[in-house]
Parts: C-alpha cells; sequence; structure tokens
C-alpha cells in the first residue's frame, strides 16, 4: 500500500451562511480512533441536514468532525485499534457523523457496509443515510406491515424515493405527494400507487376518496408545520405519524381529541446523534433485509446529478430549489 498523505482537501463551512461558505481547505488527514477506520473517500452524499448545519442551526454532536457530509463509499486505508471484520483494501460505504466532503475521512467500523452488487461507488455513496433513515423510521418505529398504507411526503427527494421503493417492496400501497406532475410520474415509475400534486391537489381529499375514508397506516412526515393536522386527518385509526424534518417549522396546535379517539401514535426521530451500537443494528438489519434488494435491482438508487468536490456549493445550491429527483452527489475522485 502507498504511504499515506499528511494533509487532504475538505470542504469547510467558512462562516454560517448561504453556500458560498462552503470553502475547499487543506487539512491534516484524520487518525482512526478505536473501533474506526479511514476511508479514502471516492464519493459522498449530499442531504438536507448538511444544509441546515451550513447556515448554523444543527452543530455536529460532541466529537464529530465539523466537516459536513454523513455518507460517503470509498476504501478502507487504514484500521484503529480493536478492529475486526474489515481489511485494509476493502470497499465500502458508512454513516458518519461528519466528515465526508472529504478526501479521506474516519468512520465506525461497525456502520461501514459492503457495497452492494452492482452499485458503483457513486450509487454507493448515496445509499447509508437515507436508507438507514428510511428503515428506522418506516419500518421500526412506523411499525409499516405488508398490507398496509403508507404516505411519504417530498416523494421526489432522495429519502422520498427510497422510502417509495421500500414500501412498495415490502408490500405497502404507497402513496405520495411531489411538487409537479413530472415528480409525480417519476414517484409512480418508482411504484407509489398515487403521487399527488400538492400544488394543485389536496393530499387529504385524494387520501380519503382513495382509501374509502379509511386513510393510511403510516406517514412519513418531512414537512412539519401545518401539515401535522393534516396528516392526523388522514391517518388511520391506530395510525403511525413518524416525523424526521419540519421544513415548515417544528411548532405547531394540535387538537389531542382525534389522536385518543383514534388511537394515533405520533413519534420522529433523529439519526446523527445516536449511539454507534444503536446504528449498527440498523446497519446489520439493512444488510440482511435491504441489500438483497439492492442487489437484485427490486430497489433502485436514484441519482438527480453528481457535482466534483469542489463545486459542493452549486450542489447545496440544487438542494435548496428542490428541483432536483433523488440525491445529489459529490464526486471526490
Amino acid at each position: 500500500m502507498s504511504t499515506l498523505p499528511a494533509t487532504m482537501t475538505a470542504i469547510e463551512i467558512a462562516e454560517p451562511g448561504g453556500p458560498e461558505q462552503l470553502r475547499a481547505r487543506t487539512r491534516p488527514l484524520p487518525a482512526p480512533g478505536p473501533g474506526e477506520v479511514l476511508i479514502e473517500v471516492a464519493a459522498a452524499g449530499v442531504n438536507r441536514p448538511d444544509i441546515i448545519q451550513r447556515q448554523g442551526h444543527y452543530a455536529p454532536p460532541p466529537g464529530a468532525s465539523d466537516i459536513p457530509g454523513l455518507e460517503v463509499s470509498g476504501k478502507v486505508v487504514l484500521l484503529g485499534s480493536g478492529v475486526s471484520g474489515l481489511a485494509v483494501g476493502d470497499p465500502v460505504c458508512a454513516l458518519l457523523t461528519g466528515g465526508g466532503y472529504a478526501e479521506y475521512c474516519t468512520a465506525p467500523a461497525a456502520l461501514c457496509l459492503p457495497i452492494p452488487a452492482g452499485l458503483d461507488l457513486i450509487q454507493a455513496a448515496a445509499v447509508p443515510e437515507t436508507f438507514y433513515t428510511v428503515w428506522h423510521n418506516v419500518f421500526e418505529r412506523g411499525a409499516l406491515c405488508p398490507g398496509e398504507s403508507l404516505l411519504v411526503h417530498g416523494g421526489s427527494s432522495g429519502i422520498g424515493t427510497t422510502a417509495i421503493q421500500l414500501g412498495k417492496a415490502f408490500g405497502a400501497r404507497v402513496f405520495t405527494t411531489a411538487g409537479n406532475a413530472e415528480k409525480c410520474r417519476i414517484c409512480e415509475e418508482l411504484g407509489a400507487f398515487r403521487a399527488i400534486d400538492y400544488t394543485r391537489e389536496d393530499f387529504v381529499a385524494v387520501i380519503k376518496e382513495a382509501t374509502g375514508k379509511k386513510g393510511v397506516d403510516v406517514v412519513l412526515d418531512m414537512v412539519g408545520g401545518d401539515y401535522l393536522a393534516r396528516n392526523l386527518e388522514v391517518l388511520a385509526a391506530d395510525g403511525r405519524h413518524v416525523s424526521i424534518a419540519f421544513l415548515k417549522g417544528p411548532k405547531v396546535t394540535l387538537n389531542l381529541m382525534p389522536v385518543m379517539l383514534k388511537r394515533q401514535t405520533l413519534t420522529g426521530s433523529t439519526l446523527r446523534p445516536r449511539p454507534v451500537a444503536e446504528k449498527s443494528r440498523i446497519a446489520n438489519a439493512l444488510r440482511e433485509k435491504v441489500w438483497p434488494l439492492l442487489e437484485s435491482g427490486a430497489v433502485k438508487v436514484v441519482i438527480d446529478r453528481c457535482f466534483p468536490l469542489a463545486q459542493a456549493a452549486d450542489a447545496h445550491r440544487l438542494m435548496e430549489t428542490s428541483a432536483h429527483i433523488g440525491k445529489i452527489m459529490l464526486n471526490v475522485r
């Protein structure tokens, strides 16, 4: 193996603000701690939490890198103490608490998964953050079962395209919302039973009609704000509402009586600050339940566009327009 460099190029947040605050800088090569590996990064995913961190509203957890980037693909180039099951040279995709927008990053070995057969390095880097999030929130917290129905807001996002496909693959009837006819068409091609254009249709009315007023069993919501009351209106008896973001704000006024009468459950989660042991359990479930779907092509990774690492600011600008369909990626090598 060639000698590792002492420094690397990374994308820093110069100060809280707009995309122009993302700057390429030279940083010391990070060193893997116990139970960690050093990855030579091939590609990194761009996610909404990166935007919020850049704006100054989502600080990294204690001990995490200040460099943005929550998922990468690449090869292992150095092992920390106590690491087993991985070797130098292994290709992996990994979930991070930060540090992905760089030529090298460290990752817990327990959160490094083999690249699914048939996926290239760009596609593999698009998997961890989104698939961990969907699996945990839809199938664990939301307890979606075969034969049930699922409403996914933001169906054309990275989370949305993943949730639609996994919901369909595991036997659910999936409804989704998206912002124009083209996005709705693609969502239905991915497996949505009905994609609702929220700019011209009322998703509450559409779902009530389509379900005979029963509603859906699970709602995956990343909108928040005034969507909560509308979501609960279309949530069935014993339904589960799962919040993972709140683009329209985290604070709401809620009438609890319908929640009580219909025995509804409101839950939600954030992934980044969770302990490695908890995320490792999710990783094992993905490898067992979801990797075969990726390798067979039953579930696909949807990528809108890939930017060079130096153009991370342009990747953020695209995400902020919400014009993309699927994932936005950074090509590091």
